[in-house]
């Protein structure tokens, strides 16, 4: 039976923890929080809803943080406030560095915002691999952007397939030139003045809300579980990819229980490489 430990209790990690419980390719589910009377409340209202919504999924929480010991995947969401915060920073840092020896090698999804320099300290300072530390809030960001293409276009998001560059907050570039819609080139679908309406609106689209960055964590964490042979679109530490390397970008990658086993590299033209290098650096 797959287990996944969730950091933090407050409204991320239980948007997380709801999505994994409906998704029903976990068995078990934790929330782990200093305030754990919290989070084993919030564990039992997600836990009272599969009767509902039919998943059988087994929910707990507790501020014992040793309960990571075992996981399969380890999910750094925020802690409960007021004000509910992201783990990040020296905080962070110093949080995972004593959860470190209980993990192993069980990937880290980074679930949140505002946890690139956390990730990246990670494997600078941690000594952790970088194919195990995993942000999944591009996902999120892809799938926003898919949304106003949808309008643009006339289509389901469902039929757009894109890739998301670049790194939070200097920006993300989108590869229009390796985009589809419904198999068609996307830059022969829409016009040029649909394109720069687009770009114009994609800035405001970060960062993405809580039940959006919720969702992704909980897909990428489910292709984790069960290696799936869809590539996404996460934040990792660069190791040359675009010339770059201790850096954190977002990259379309495929997962497996290990963490990050394929980085898949776009083929960009000139305009989306000054793009992508003005992001980077």
């Amino acid at each position: 039976m797959t287990t996944v430990c969730i950091i933090g209790a407050g409204e991320l990690g239980g948007a997380v923890a709801q999505a994994l419980a409906r998704g029903a390719q976990v068995g078990r589910v934790a929330l782990v929080d200093t305030a754990g009377n919290v989070a084993s409340g919030k564990a039992l209202d997600i836990q009272q809803s599969g009767a509902i919504a039919g998943f059988h999924t087994r929910l707990s929480g507790t501020d014992d943080f040793t309960r990571v010991t075992g996981c399969d995947v380890c999910v750094l969401a925020d802690r409960v406030g007021p004000p509910a915060s992201e783990w990040s920073g020296d905080e962070g840092l110093a949080m995972l560095t004593r959860l470190t020896p209980f993990l192993a090698e069980a990937p880290i999804v980074f679930a949140g915002s505002s946890q690139s320099e956390l990730l990246r300290l990670m494997v600078g300072e941690g000594g952790v691999r970088r194919e195990q530390l995993i942000g999944s809030a591009p996902e999120a960001m892809a799938s926003a952007v898919k949304a106003i293409v949808a309008m643009e276009g006339r289509c389901s998001p469902a039929e757009i397939n894109l890739t998301v560059l670049g790194a939070p907050p200097a920006g993300f570039v989108i590869p229009w030139s390796e985009a589809s819609i419904a198999g068609y080139s996307l830059e022969r679908v829409l016009s040029q003045v649909q394109l720069t309406r687009l770009e114009a609106r994609i800035a405001s689209l970060w960062p993405p809300g809580p039940y959006a960055l919720g969702l992704a964590a909980a897909r990428v964490t489910e292709a984790i579980l069960t290696s799936s042979r869809r590539a996404f679109s996460v934040l990792t530490v660069l190791g040359g990819e675009f010339g770059v390397r201790g850096r954190v970008g977002t990259l379309p990658v495929l997962l497996s229980t290990t963490g990050i086993v394929q980085a898949r590299v776009p083929i960009l033209n000139t305009r989306e490489r000054v793009q992508l290098e003005n992001a980077l650096f």
